[in-house]
């Protein structure tokens, strides 16, 4: 009867634990110039999947002004995001002939590369807690 007590006690207290460490992540994408397409967005965790592999992933139909999104069950953490408004709705960050991009793209703390995109430092944020973020597109 004691085993079957404590099991249960350490059960429930893992239970509360992990939904403490569970945070939701709003991102509001502003300066939307109109609703054609769908914003796309990114999360990345680490430096080594920046824009290569993104750990969770979403799309939001555009709309002029503001749009908002949220990623949900996030643990405490370093992240950074990229996004861009797929204007032509191909699911693809389309680019001119010289590789530079021809729709809309931003990152987390606005961040701007310099010849590229810019490193996951620039980008990064902690998540300690529910967060909104702004980002300018």
């Amino acid at each position: 009867m004691k085993k079957i007590l404590t099991l249960i006690v350490l059960a429930v207290t893992s239970n509360l634990l992990a939904q403490e460490n569970s945070f939701d992540l709003v991102i509001k994408v502003e300066n939307i110039t109109s609703q054609e397409g769908k914003v796309r967005i990114a999360l990345y965790d680490s430096e080594d999947n920046f824009l290569d592999e993104s750990i969770k992933s979403g799309v939001v139909e555009a709309s002029q002004g503001s749009v908002l999104y949220k990623f949900t069950n996030l643990s405490s953490g370093t992240y950074a995001i990229s996004l861009f408004h797929d204007e032509d709705g191909d699911g693809k960050l389309n680019s001119n002939f010289m590789g530079i991009p021809s729709e809309p793209y931003a990152f987390s703390n606005n961040a701007k590369g310099m010849f590229g995109p810019p490193d996951f430092d620039e980008c990064k944020f902690e998540m300690t807690g529910t967060k909104e973020i702004t980002i300018d597109l």
